[in-house]
C-alpha cells in the first residue's frame, strides 16, 4: 500500500502578512487531510533552505506548528521532515514528540536525521561537528528517544549523551512511528534497519528498490533481520491541483520520497 504525505516546506507567501500566516498554513493542512493525504509534514529548520529561498524568510518552529495544526486536523499523522538531531537534547525531543502525540490524540510521528545545514548551526550557535560526530550522536539519541517513547526509562553513559533512568510521563498514547532521513548505505540505512519504521529517501524511483534491499540485507542490519516496513510517498504541492487538492496553497513542486 502506498500512502501519501503532504510536506509544507515554505512559509513565505506573496501578499500574506504575518498575522495571516498561520491561517494560510492551516488551510493547506486541512485541505491535505480532506484530500486523503496520510501525513502532514513540516521542515525542522530555523533558516529557509538555499534551494527554496533566503535565510531571512519566514520559518516557524516545527513542533510548535505541528501542535497547533493538531487542533485543526483529526486524522492525518503529524511529523517533522525531518528533525535535525543536533538542535535538541534527546530527552527534550522525546518529551516534545510525546506532547505532540498527546495533544493530537495519538497522531505524532518522529522524523529524525543527523543534521546537515552548517550555515544554520554556525549562525545560531549549534555545534555542527564532523560527519562522523553527527551520526554517532544520532545513534545515541535514537537509543534514548525511542526508549523514552516506549516507556522504558533508558539510561546511557555515551560519548555524547548521558541520561539515567529517563522518565517520560505522560507516555505517548500509542506506538509513535519512527522515520529516519537519508539514504547512505554505510550509516543511515543501517540505522533505518535497526531503529526505524520508515526511511526518508530523496532519490530517483528506481533507487528505492535498491535502498529497500539494503535495509533488509545482512550488511545493513548488524544484529537482527528486519523486514521491509512500509511504502510512503511525500508530496510538496504547488498551487496547481494535485490529487484533488484545491488551488489555494503555495509551495514547491510535487515529489516523492
Amino acid at each position: 500500500m502506498t500512502r501519501l504525505g503532504y510536506q509544507i516546506p515554505n512559509f513565505t507567501y506573496p501578499g500574506v502578512e504575518p498575522e495571516r500566516l498561520f491561517p494560510a498554513i492551516t488551510r493547506q493542512a486541512v485541505d491535505a487531510e480532506t484530500a486523503g493525504f496520510d501525513t502532514i509534514l513540516v521542515m525542522d529548520h530555523f533558516y529557509q533552505l538555499p534551494i527554496l529561498g533566503t535565510p531571512d524568510q519566514e520559518m516557524i518552529e516545527c513542533y510548535t506548528l505541528l501542535a497547533a495544526l493538531a487542533q485543526h486536523t483529526s486524522r492525518a499523522r503529524l511529523s517533522a521532515l525531518v528533525t535535525g538531531n543536533t538542535y535538541r537534547n534527546p530527552t527534550l525531543l522525546a518529551k516534545t514528540v510525546t506532547a505532540l502525540d498527546v495533544v493530537s490524540e495519538g497522531r505524532a510521528q518522529l522524523g529524525i536525521g543527523a543534521g546537515w545545514f552548517e550555515l544554520e548551526h554556525d549562525a545560531l550557535g549549534y555545534e555542527f561537528g564532523t560527519f562522523t560526530d553527527r551520526f554517532e550522536k544520532l545513534e545515541e539519541a535514537l537509543v534514548i528517544v525511542l526508549g523514552m517513547l516506549r516507556s522504558e526509562r533508558p539510561s546511557l553513559d555515551g560519548k555524547w549523551y548521558r541520561v539515567h533512568d529517563a522518565i517520560n510521563s505522560p507516555a505517548p498514547l500509542g506506538r509513535v512511528p519512527v522515520m529516519i532521513g537519508g539514504g547512505g548505505e554505510r550509516k543511515t540505512l543501517r540505522l533505518v534497519a535497526q531503529y526505524a519504521d520508515e526511511s526518508n529517501l530523496i532519490c530517483a524511483p528506481e533507487s528505492v528498490a535498491y535502498s529497500s534491499a539494503m535495509v533488509n540485507s545482512p550488511v545493513a542490519v548488524t544484529s537482527t533481520a528486519v523486514k521491509a516496513r512500509s511504502n510512503f510517498a511525500a508530496a510538496a504541492v504547488s498551487g496547481s491541483k494535485v490529487a484533488g487538492m484545491p488551488r489555494n496553497s503555495p509551495g514547491t513542486t510535487p515529489r516523492g520520497r
